[in-house]
């Protein structure tokens, strides 16, 4: 059965109509959630529908639930190499580098993304010292969204952290790349809880709905933009330029005279 509102599956069948085929793309959903993986996640609940809409446009899509797994602590990709008994990110990591697109999904905690999403961040700048075929940081060429759920105010303030963090190591953020849900605040209903009626909440929210299709349809335009493309061009942005002393519009700095 499905959880999107008419208004999205109108969208979605319009854009199957416009022959558009993202079959060559996997996106990765990534749920920060500090439940016990035995417990249902609202934020799984929201992601269930980013996952929807990637499906109808063909996209593979894998799921990850961050608290199935143990993240050692440490920005290197593997922490069993710098002490710690157990690392399951190398693992993950293999998951997350496959995937043309990542949309990393979080509660919100005293205003701030949950620590599992901050030690995924974490994780990812662990490659910041990797690489991709064409000499660039190894996420370049992928793109990077972001869910949020919570009974708090923060949605635009943990999208803006987490997508900064993204592009920063390399992602490539489209236009609207978040979307989310908040209640009333205080302790209370969730995303997706049944009502009395037999309704979800939050389901009804046409900002939650309108926002959820533009982040993933625009993730799948850029994705396929980029695989098209073969990438963003390797000018300008390519590690070893700089590794070897070069400057790209500088001559090295053995060659510089002074004035």
């Amino acid at each position: 059965m499905t959880m999107m509102s008419e208004q999205m599956i109108k969208v979605c069948d319009e854009a199957e109509a416009e022959d558009l085929d993202f079959s060559e793309l996997k996106a990765v959903l990534v749920n920060a959630s500090l439940k016990h993986p035995s417990q249902d996640s609202h934020t799984d609940t929201l992601l269930d529908i980013v996952g929807e809409i990637f499906e109808r446009g063909k996209v593979e899509v894998d799921r990850v639930r961050l608290s199935d797994h143990l993240l050692a602590p440490g920005v290197y990709p593997d922490m069993t190499e710098h002490g710690w008994d157990r690392d399951d990110w190398p693992k993950i990591s293999e998951r997350i580098i496959d995937a043309d697109i990542c949309v990393l999904g979080t509660p919100i905690w005293l205003g701030e993304k949950s620590s599992l999403a901050q030690a995924f961040i974490e994780k990812l700048y662990a490659h910041s010292g990797q690489t991709n075929d064409k000499g660039q940081y190894l996420f370049y060429g992928k793109v990077g969204g972001c869910v949020v759920t919570g009974n708090e105010d923060g949605i635009k303030h943990v999208g803006m952290g987490v997508l900064y963090s993204m592009q920063h190591v390399g992602y490539t953020i489209p236009p609207q790349a978040d979307c989310g849900w908040i209640g009333e605040a205080g302790p209370g209903p969730s995303y997706g809880d049944e009502k009395d009626d037999g309704s979800r909440v939050g389901f009804d929210s046409v900002f939650t709905q309108r926002n959820t299709t533009f982040m993933a349809f625009n993730l799948m335009h850029m994705a396929q933009m980029l695989k098209t493309a073969g990438g963003i061009p390797a000018v300008g942005n390519v590690r070893s330029q700089w590794d070897d002393g070069s400057k790209p519009g500088f001559p090295n700095p053995e060659y510089r005279m002074d004035d």
